[in-house]
């Protein structure tokens, strides 16, 4: 496995990449959510590249070893999923398999539904797409009352790091790896890259703006998810015009990390279908 880094429209992305200059290999694009990078995809990266798929895990513009962003509008949907249709052409893939969890499920059903000719098959983990996250009631808005406070600048990067980030730590988010979320986040200035995710797209997800998606698609949820409902999952196949899947786990919201080994499983599966 490989890191390099790709300049596009003058912002620096790094990414891993399981099988450099292989272009007999299908491409698998593997999108990372808040607050994590593309190194959380480790156990499927090794998986996917066994079971013969060439796998990218990009950091997403303001996230891991990308370059640092400061302005709200630079983290906006459509410019973090033309960053990702640039690391293709600069590596001369017409299309990949798409994966992402939390908000990289975003983007991935962003880039399905903008950029259908460059999506084979979709699979979104943990977030549904965003016309079903905007239907799904009061229960999904009750469970995102956190992302109301990450939209206040400066008092989630106050928030976050209290207390050793005991709400990282704590049984309400769990992360599984608190310790090298902290140190990333720590850096100058890429806690409020990351939180600015969810300040440039809060729209995003209270509305319908995307496209359905013509990929056929995998949409996996975990029951002891804090953040998200089973019904905004379910109820994203009604964006879907190519064929849906639905698979429920047990567990927690970071499923690839919590479940590496199930969610590798799955990921092959669907791709290799």
């Amino acid at each position: 496995m490989q890191r390099a880094q790709c300049n596009i429209r003058d912002v620096d992305i790094s990414y891993l990449d399981s099988a450099p200059g292989d272009s007999t290999r299908p491409a698998v694009l593997l999108l990372h959510g808040f607050p994590d990078s593309g190194a959380m995809w480790m156990a499927q990266i090794d998986a996917l590249h066994g079971a013969g798929f060439r796998v990218l895990a990009p950091d997403a513009r303001g996230y891991g070893q990308s370059q640092l962003t400061t302005r709200v509008e630079e983290s906006a949907l459509d410019r973090i999923v033309g960053d990702f249709c640039g690391l293709l052409d600069a590596l001369e893939i017409e299309a990949a398999h798409v994966a992402g969890h939390d908000w990289g499920a975003v983007f991935a059903w962003g880039l399905a539904g903008l950029q259908p000719e460059r999506v084979r098959r979709l699979v979104a983990m943990s977030v549904g797409h965003p016309g079903a996250y905007a239907r799904a009631g009061v229960e999904q808005k009750l469970r995102a009352w956190y992302a109301f406070a990450f939209l206040i600048p400066g008092f989630a990067e106050r928030l976050l790091p209290f207390a050793d980030w005991r709400l990282l730590r704590s049984g309400f988010t769990a992360h599984p790896t608190p310790d090298e979320v902290r140190r990333e986040m720590s850096r100058p200035g890429r806690l409020t890259a990351a939180l600015n995710v969810y300040r440039a797209n809060a729209r995003l997800l209270m509305s319908e703006p995307l496209p359905s998606v013509r990929a056929d698609t995998l949409g996996i949820y975990s029951s002891g998810d804090a953040f998200l409902t089973a019904r905004q999952m379910r109820e994203s196949e009604r964006y879907v015009r190519g064929t849906w899947r639905y698979e429920q786990l047990r567990g927690g919201h970071w499923m690839p990390l919590e479940q590496p080994d199930r969610i590798s499983e799955l990921l092959i599966e669907h791709f290799s279908g």
